[in-house]
């Protein structure tokens, strides 16, 4: 999961203009979320975290 979301990170991502309202960004939290819960409940917390970043969130510092 990790080596997908650094591939991501490294490929797909530098393509679109930076629009996260959060810090760190969500491939980021995700990645941390995966280290420390693992792959289940990081993969939860890492989509909870991806649907609600959008316009109408507040966004900040996070981190899992």
């Amino acid at each position: 999961m990790i080596l997908l979301i650094r591939l991501y990170q490294k490929f797909v991502s530098p393509l679109f203009p930076s629009s996260c309202r959060f810090y760190p960004s969500c491939s980021s939290y995700a990645i941390m979320a995966i280290e420390k819960y693992g792959v289940i409940k990081g993969g939860l917390k890492a989509t909870w975290r991806i649907l609600r970043c959008n316009p109408f969130s507040k966004g900040g510092i996070d981190y899992p």
